[in-house]
């Protein structure tokens, strides 16, 4: 399996160097040159298998050569073995809402499901001979999961940066309160699209990215989006007819995961793309016109984003993979601030997406209306997937994507139920644990000092 980028169709990458890079030296992201579409035959097939064993004849067609299937089924098994589900994630029907649980790893976030197979192909690859700097951003729980996937481990620093003040609580307080020598957290005065910004900036710059070594597990990078595609086609054979499937999202990594899985034959109707009220997404889908405007905070923060980086996989795609289209609309974003669809690209989105916005108000009366209905408590950002699963009207199932623990938002669900979360086992004594980290401008120079001094 060859990559390439989407703004360079000429480049030549295999697995290891994407994984390790992930993001493409000319600033592009990267993609396969080639995706396997299964035949209803193999579908069928692989419907009889349990998740491991299917993520291991999904994730190999991505990997192979250079990880082949015994290894990856050796990742995997290790990968979950600390999930609460032997199968990693569960399906629930509650009224007529098919809600698919992904949050029962470590973390209780569905960045766990990938997170944990990323931390030890590291190791699989043999890429850290040398140690290897780790810069992540995360609007809530990508860090707590990366810090879990690579916590002690050999070789490896991670430095994680968080939006100050800007994330719920609890989400901080997991990440800031792990105590291992290899793991530095920052919090930079700015917004989740500043701090993702300074980590592209510093992949983009490669005297700086050769000096430290670094790597990143954002979504930007090929292998979260693989492990991600799994839980879709498990999901899928819970009901084994076309489904919609309702994400909630802001860096458009999970959904675009969906989209991949539908390019592989799955038989997806509808990829419904919950946005809260930063509806980036929302307004390119519906609109055409792709302009991030300036972050609100919600209460749904790890979807606070305006810059959503994985939709230009999904360009390239949409431009039928015209690398200078892409690297033109690409530059019109930097330059100008936004870039424009065409009728015929808007439509070819539209065939596989359709886009909801749900606010603050809604957002809070989906947590207490379900939770009065059902006894069921959902955390807001599963609220926003749940609220546009209902704006969406065609005659296929939807599938509701739940991504997090409601523990996680303690201060959202009691203004929407009036009652607290219990703690869940993994978090008993959080209260009692002291945070580390540290406060930085949002300056790229400030963050690299910052790094070079640890490292």
């Amino acid at each position: 399996m060859n990559y390439i980028s989407t703004r360079n169709k000429s480049l030549n990458f295999d697995f290891s160097s994407i994984f390790l890079r992930g993001l493409a030296p000319d600033g592009g992201l990267f993609l396969p040159d080639e995706i396997k579409k299964f035949s209803e035959i193999e579908l069928i097939e692989l419907s009889k298998l349990n998740y491991i064993d299917l993520g291991v004849e999904i994730i190999s067609k991505f990997c192979v050569p250079v990880l082949k299937k015994d290894k990856i089924k050796s990742l995997l098994h290790k990968a979950y073995s600390n999930f609460s589900l032997e199968n990693v994630v569960e399906m629930k029907k509650i009224d007529n809402i098919n809600l698919l649980e992904l949050y029962h790893g470590p973390t209780l976030a569905f960045k766990d499901i990938a997170m944990q197979v990323i931390g030890l192909m590291y190791e699989a690859l043999d890429l850290n001979k040398k140690k290897i700097n780790i810069i992540v951003a995360t609007s809530g729980d990508t860090g707590s999961a990366a810090i879990a996937a690579l916590k002690e481990k050999k070789n490896i620093n991670l430095f994680v940066l968080h939006p100050h003040e800007k994330i719920s609580n609890i989400q901080r307080k997991i990440m800031t309160t792990c105590d291992f020598s290899n793991i530095y957290n920052i919090a930079i005065k700015g917004n989740f699209d500043d701090c993702q910004k300074i980590v592209k900036q510093m992949f983009n710059d490669e005297q700086f990215r050769e000096k430290i070594n670094m790597s990143g597990v954002n979504s930007i990078n090929w292998a979260r989006i693989i492990c991600q595609i799994v839980y879709y086609f498990y999901a899928y054979f819970q009901i084994s007819s076309k489904v919609n499937f309702s994400v909630p999202t802001g860096n458009f990594g999970d959904v675009y995961a969906g989209y991949i899985a539908k390019k592989m034959g799955l038989p997806i109707d509808k990829l419904i793309v919950a946005t809260n009220e930063n509806d980036i997404l929302c307004r390119v889908i519906n609109s055409g016109e792709y302009r991030p405007t300036e972050v609100k905070p919600s209460l749904s923060p790890s979807m606070d984003i305006q810059v959503a980086s994985n939709f230009e996989r999904l360009l390239f795609d949409v431009l039928k993979g015209d690398d200078q289209k892409v690297s033109k609309s690409m530059k019109n974003l930097n330059d100008n601030g936004f870039f424009k669809l065409d009728k015929d690209e808007l439509k070819k989105i539209r065939e596989n997406f359709s886009a909801e916005r749900i606010s603050n108000a809604d957002t809070l009366r989906i947590i207490k209306d379900f939770f009065m209905n059902y006894g069921f408590i959902l955390d807001p950002h599963t609220a926003t997937a749940v609220g546009a699963s209902y704006k969406v009207k065609n005659k296929s199932k939807t599938i509701v994507l739940g991504t997090a623990h409601p523990y996680k938002f303690l201060e959202t669900i009691k203004l929407a139920i009036g009652k607290n979360v219990d703690p869940p086992r993994q978090f008993l004594d959080l209260s009692k644990k002291i945070e580390k980290f540290e406060i930085i401008d949002n300056k790229l120079e400030d963050v690299k000092r910052y790094i070079m001094g640890k490292i």
